[in-house]
């Protein structure tokens, strides 16, 4: 009849009947097979929970190096791709432009297993990837191979990830694909293009180096939007004005937080001078000019930057190599393609005003 709920009409099991016997016996099952997985011993760390995890999703394209494929996939279609994959699945994969990263983020997670054995507050990586299926199991042999720990695969076959970002409850996402980057943007999720450093350089392997730019990063890019309208003086008045008002959050705000939070808790065990995690500013402001809104931002949010270089309008790359981040988050493709020539590792952010003046150009 209308609006008779599922379950409580005439066809619904009736109370000592066998449906009904039926249904708590499988609901019995049920219960004790989901008792028996979580009682199952194991060495490998398992995956934590996506409400208490840091998901980091990340793309084949940005976990390895998958150029020739790539130019497979352009030249002979999907078909001859899949072939070739398939053909190759023993041949481990070249590391690509998030692989230290990656290799780090384990890094961190090994340290808080040791001190926090129960605590499921750790990365949690995920392969988001529109591969299709036949393609997995080199992805994962080549896992496998470099000992990485990424149990959540999500292969779309061709679709668009965005709604799946959303549904593992991603913190982060990480892409070759400008496309997909730009859409996970714009539905409200932290997302960077990844480009490969045109040089080899040596990566810590004892604590993860995370440098973000600022406006249109961390914070929102209303500071650069005059800049880009009415120029420098007028930003350094705007900021002079407005130096105790917090700016805006940016996109990679939250991934700031995150790893904040994660620092805290090395501080809790007095491992301050130990910690696995490094986090810099490298913003193209002047210190004295504009430098005191961004550090009061900072505070009002609560958060504590590790190091913060000013550069007054001067080149990025040159630091950015005493740094040796694993990865850079910045908005200007001029500082990424100035970052990646002395081998920086380096995420394109496509949010605020830059990305008008970019494409125009």
């Amino acid at each position: 009849s209308p609006g008779t709920m599922s379950g409580s009409g005439p066809d619904a099991p009736q109370p000592g009947s066998v449906e009904e016997s039926g249904l708590q016996e499988a609901e019995r099952d049920w219960a004790a097979a989901k008792a028996f997985y979580d009682n199952l011993v194991t060495k490998r760390p398992r995956p934590p929970k996506p409400q208490h995890a840091i998901t980091v999703a990340v793309s084949s394209r940005a976990l390895f190096d998958l150029v020739e494929e790539r130019r497979i996939y352009e030249e002979q279609g999907v078909e001859k791709y899949v072939e070739y994959q398939q053909e190759n699945e023993n041949v481990t994969l070249k590391p690509g432009p998030a692989f230290h990263f990656v290799k780090a983020l384990e890094h961190v997670n090994a340290r808080l297993l040791e001190l926090y054995p129960d605590d499921e507050e750790r990365f949690d990586i995920v392969l988001m990837t529109n591969n299709h299926a036949q393609v997995g199991v080199r992805l994962i042999n080549s896992i496998n191979h470099y000992g990485l720990t990424i149990e959540r695969f999500c292969m779309t076959g061709g679709k668009s990830p965005v709604g799946y970002l959303t549904a593992y409850l991603t913190n982060l996402y990480l892409s070759a694909d400008s496309e997909k980057v730009q859409e996970a943007i714009e539905a409200g999720i932290a997302s960077a293009t990844m480009f490969t450093a045109n040089k080899d350089v040596a990566y810590s392997d004892t604590q993860l180096r995370v440098a973000f730019d600022g406006d249109a990063v961390l914070f929102s890019d209303e500071s650069e939007q005059i800049v880009k309208e009415q120029g420098l003086d007028k930003f350094f008045e705007h900021e002079q004005l407005n130096e105790n008002k917090p700016l805006a959050q940016g996109p990679l705000k939250g991934f700031l937080e995150d790893l904040g939070k994660l620092q805290k808790k090395f501080y809790a065990k007095n491992e301050r001078l130990n910690c696995p995690i490094r986090t810099f500013l490298v913003t193209a402001r002047s210190a004295a000019s504009s430098g005191a809104r961004v550090l009061k931002t900072l505070r009002s949010w609560g958060l504590e930057i590790d190091e913060a270089l000013f550069l007054a309008g001067a080149p990025k790359g040159p630091i950015l190599v005493k740094i040796r981040p694993h990865i850079f988050f910045d908005d200007q493709m001029f500082h990424i393609e100035g970052a990646q020539k002395l081998g920086t590792i380096a995420a394109h952010v496509p949010y605020g005003v830059a990305q008008k003046y970019q494409k125009s150009a």
